[in-house]
């Protein structure tokens, strides 16, 4: 699982042979049966198979055309700092600089999840020895660059995007890993900011207008499947679903300090339409599920998680500033609202609590229909958050288990705990860490299908796969050509489906002495396909599932309901007692409002964030002990067959690769004095191991790497 598994990823296949040629290995290998026949014995039945590999993928076989970054586009004060960095240490290293800001500002944009961008900060930083330390805030971002001689600054608000969540973090992983230059890579932000890497279908609902067309959708059917509404009350708030999006439109439009105003005209906006059928249509609209529905996606549900994760994680600044800002801007939507309820009805309050029954006419339990209509709701929400059409699929599947889950276990609880929030956390805690560990499963196994299909268009490996390979890679192949003919797909993977065969023939061409052909070149628009491929075959990165999934999990809204009830306060509970022949009535005091919306909050952000590291943790030591029990690898033993090999080359790959996934975070991961770390004093290789270079850390593992190095400072075993 954790060893010959990334040899696979690399583009080696199950290493078994090795002959002491440098570019031709032989490969031996069996589905259910590998064994290492280098001094020991192995099954010689039919189901060995033989095949070749090349050490090197075609990327280095490829002349490049050499594009150059243009560091004039920058801004001013980024290129100041670049130009400084380059006359001191080279362009390399300035540039390295400048991917990693960059790379910080997207991934923060896109997901807003400062412990997880730092984890890869950190691994650049590790790998390329950058002098820079960074303050991750909940908006504003501070850069300190070569030991503080500079300090950038930036604000970048929410704008959750997991399209562009999972690209930056490829791209960082592809240079990480030495599998395209900074120039490649730079260049490769830029254009996926223009929207070159971006599927139509994509382009069409990332911006205004095409986005218009999400909002109605999402707002009806939260208000059904999550808010107690009917089919009335679908309609009604489809059209408040609407005119909130053609308001952000219009506002983001105007930009300056209309976009302050969002919130509040939204939730204007809303309590007035909806008030006005309340009152003019017989009093049959259920109010609280039209405006819950309506603001579902402007309320900050997943920033409540994300607070708690970053306090528990040490980050109690960051953590609590996110966690009380988005409990403002929640109150200034709910507060907006009754400014709307206000204008058109004479006593709000009374429509609020719904006195006449119009909500939670609907039984979901006993309805056929309450699953398609909930992934109907997911799939909006995933138009909201950019997901990628053509993978769908993954994200509501991992949603679908989220919920099933949470929704079940509430259901069975709810009587139970009738008096208490235990239903609510217990439910909330089960349904994060099924789906943690289902996306995990999930992942994992896209990752082993797409690896056949990656190695064999990019030539990382030669000849022909088990049965097995054969099969995943014509089913990869199938569905890009479905997907594209769908319009769902990137034209790109198809165009680049053509060009494999073209490569795969001008490599023979150039690897036979008796042809004239000495290189392989692309045309720009061949290379900017060929670079696609290359970001493409990284893997699928866990929390572009997961942040969509979190969202639809934290009822957001359930905040909002709290804080209405601070503007509206809740009636009074009465009880009539007889005592001695003489009826009393016994009004029992309303609890606080302030302390029912905090204790609420706390509840439902807790659980969900300790559900998410529970499944996390889960996951974690599962594969671990996975590991122990089924790897027939000796960890001792070095993970490749060349001699040479350093024997924890694939171990620390394996490692990094893992932990991008994790909170555990500190500003001195890889470095040898932190706390978090132990020294085997009596290990005789440990001092020069820890000073000395393994140039040969990728290319060992398979990776097609040239000349990249990685310091042995990532071998340390944290004691965690």
């Amino acid at each position: 699982i954790a060893s010959s598994h990334i040899l696979e990823e690399a583009g080696a296949g199950p290493i078994m042979e090795s002959t002491t040629d440098d570019q031709q290995h032989t490969v031996m290998f069996d589905s259910d049966n590998i064994q290492q026949t280098g001094g020991g014995t192995h099954d010689s039945s039919s189901r060995w198979q033989k095949a070749t590999y090349d050490a090197k993928s075609i990327r280095q076989k490829i002349t490049f055309s050499g594009r150059k970054f243009d560091v004039k586009t920058l801004p001013v004060d980024l290129y100041r700092v670049y130009e400084t960095i380059k006359i001191r240490s080279g362009e390399e290293y300035a540039l390295t600089n400048v991917f990693m800001i960059r790379t910080a500002i997207e991934l923060h944009r896109a997901w807003h999840n400062t412990l997880l961008t730092a984890k890869i900060l950190q691994q650049l930083k590790d790998k390329f020895q950058v002098r820079m330390t960074w303050e991750l805030g909940v908006i504003k971002l501070k850069f300190h660059v070569e030991d503080g001689s500079h300090e950038l600054q930036y604000k970048v608000p929410y704008d959750y995007d997991s399209e562009y969540q999972d690209l930056y973090m490829k791209i960082a992983v592809a240079y990480l890993d030495g599998h395209m230059t900074v120039h490649q890579a730079l260049i490769y932000q830029s254009e996926t900011k223009r929207g070159k890497h971006t599927a139509k279908s994509g382009l069409f609902i990332r911006d205004f207008p095409g986005r218009l067309l999400v909002y109605p959708l999402e707002a009806a059917t939260c208000a059904v499947i999550f808010f107690g509404g009917d089919w009335y009350d679908f309609g009604v708030t489809a059209l408040t679903g609407f005119v909130s999006g053609l308001i952000e439109y219009l506002l983001v439009t105007i930009g300056g300090s209309a976009k302050l105003m969002v919130d509040v005209i939204v939730g204007v906006s809303t309590g007035l339409i909806a008030s006005l059928f309340y009152r003019y249509d017989g009093e049959h609209t259920c109010l609280p599920a039209v405006f819950l529905g309506t603001l579902y996606w402007f309320f900050y549900g997943t920033a409540f998680v994300l607070g708690i994760l970053e306090i528990i994680s040490g980050e109690l600044e960051t953590g609590v500033v996110r966690f009380m800002a988005v409990a403002v801007k929640t109150f200034v939507l709910s507060l907006g609202t009754t400014f709307g309820m206000q204008i058109v009805l004479k006593e709000p309050k009374d429509a609020w609590f719904d006195y006449d029954g119009n909500c939670g006419t609907i039984d979901l339990d006993d309805q056929w229909w309450r699953i398609p209509l909930y992934l109907l709701c997911s799939a909006s929400a995933l138009g909201q958050y950019r997901f990628p059409i053509v993978d769908y699929w993954r994200a509501l599947s991992v949603q679908l288990v989220g919920y099933e889950v949470q929704f079940q276990i509430f259901q069975a609880l709810m009587q139970r705990q009738s008096r208490d929030f235990l239903d609510t956390a217990s439910s909330n805690t089960a349904g994060a860490i099924a789906a943690v560990v289902f996306a995990s499963i999930l992942q994992r196994t896209v990752d082993n299908v797409a690896y056949y299909y990656h190695a064999r268009v990019l030539q990382r490996h030669k000849g022909k796969f088990s049965p097995f390979g054969e099969f995943c890679y014509k089913m990869s192949e199938i569905y890009i050509r479905i997907t594209n003919c769908l319009g769902f797909g990137k034209k790109n993977d198809v165009v680049y489906l053509r060009m494999a065969a073209k490569l795969k023939e001008q490599r023979e061409e150039m690897e036979n002495p008796a042809h004239s052909r000495t290189e392989i070149m692309l045309t720009l628009e061949e290379e900017i396909v060929f670079i696609e491929a290359i970001v493409q075959a990284e893997d699928l990165n866990i929390w572009a599932l997961l942040m969509p999934t979190l969202y639809q999990l934290v009822p957001g809204s359930l905040i909002a309901r709290l804080w209405f009830n601070t503007i509206f306060l809740p009636p009074l509970d009465s009880e009539c007692k007889v005592i001695d022949g003489t009826d009393y009535n016994f009004v029992k005091p309303v609890q606080s409002a302030s302390h029912a919306v905090f204790e609420s909050l706390l509840v439902t952000a807790v659980s969900l964030a300790l559900g998410t590291l529970i499944g996390f943790g889960v996951v974690e030591y599962g594969t671990y002990i996975l590991t122990k029990l089924f790897c027939c690898k000796n960890e001792n033993q070095p993970s490749t067959s060349d001699p040479n090999a350093s024997a924890d080359s694939i171990r620390t790959i394996n490692l990094r690769k893992s932990s991008r996934n994790f909170f555990s975070h500190t500003i001195n991961e890889n470095n040898p004095s932190s706390d978090l770390y132990t020294i085997d004093e009596n290990d005789p290789a440990s001092d020069s191991e820890r000073n000395t270079e393994d140039t040969n850390v990728n290319e060992e593992a398979g990776f097609d790497d040239d000349n990249i190095t990685e310091t042995n400072n990532d071998l340390l075993q944290p004691l965690l």
